[in-house]
């Protein structure tokens, strides 16, 4: 019995999935045309597929050429009518659950590297605690709370030459900027060069104490610093920049537990 069941299964589960996805992906259609107000002009194709079935049927030769002629110039025309319908039904399904949740990490990294090297040929000083295991709330309790999602044109705001926030630092959350203005704890470190002023210090002590992701932009000199637990990656690029925060940074899961990144120690 058991495996009579298990070969029907096997024999019907392809089926069944590519049935179900298929009904799911027409409802979602029709009810996004019912939407989007292309009801009117579906009717007309609709018509015009039936009228050619039936041409074919009774062999109506002229007619069944003149349609066919007109579903081939028809799909650019659809096309060029309805890309704002269309544009707007793609991003729909960009903004689903699905997507988001499979999106957002790659997205939030991106925006921290695009406004970490503006800010860095701009030679705009910035320090960026990003949380991991331990949590920063109490270091985003001496700031000011914010919890605005990131994105680089904020973090450009925020430590833009002349405001409030400039010389503090932020603590990032998960996909969003908790607090703004925040204080840091000082490291104690004797490796650490005299070169380094009193960001970096913030940003190596943090790092020490909570293990916790601190990206660091010289106002002297726009170089971009990456601490993790203690260790420095001095004058990091773009590229190996992006590599360590998807290896570490987790912006889907607020808190959540990363990888360690490269301990590589260049100070």
């Amino acid at each position: 019995m058991l495996t009579t069941a298990i070969a029907i299964i096997q024999v019907w589960w392809k089926p069944a999935v590519e049935i179900t996805s298929l009904w799911f992906a027409i409802y979602l259609l029709l009810v996004y045309i019912k939407d989007s107000g292309m009801m009117q002009a579906m009717k007309g194709l609709v018509f015009l597929v039936l009228m050619f079935f039936v041409s074919q049927v009774l062999e109506l030769k002229s007619i069944r050429w003149v349609l066919g002629h007109i579903f081939q110039i028809s799909i650019i025309g659809f096309l060029i009518i309805f890309q704002a319908e269309l544009r707007r039904g793609l991003t729909r399904i960009g903004q689903t659950p699905l997507f988001r949740s499979f999106l957002k990490e790659e997205n939030t990294i991106h925006e921290i590297i695009k406004a970490v090297f503006s800010m860095s040929r701009a030679k705009t000083g910035a320090l960026i605690a990003i949380e991991r295991e331990v949590s920063l709330k109490v270091y985003g309790e001496n700031g000011i709370a914010l919890d605005g999602i990131l994105s680089a044109e904020l973090l450009q705001t925020i430590f833009a030459h002349n405001t409030p926030f400039h010389d503090g630092g932020i603590v990032v959350q998960g996909n969003r900027v908790m607090a703004v203005g925040c204080v840091f704890p000082l490291s104690q470190s004797q490796k650490l060069s005299k070169a380094f002023g009193m960001r970096h210090r913030a940003a190596l002590g943090l790092s020490e104490e909570t293990g916790a992701l601190v990206i660091v932009v010289s106002e002297e000199t726009g170089a971009v610093s990456l601490m993790n637990q203690g260790k420095i990656i001095r004058d990091i690029d773009e590229e190996r920049l992006k590599q360590n925060l998807s290896e570490s940074y987790q912006p889907q899961r607020p808190g959540a537990r990363g990888k360690n990144i490269s301990q590589k120690d260049n100070a």
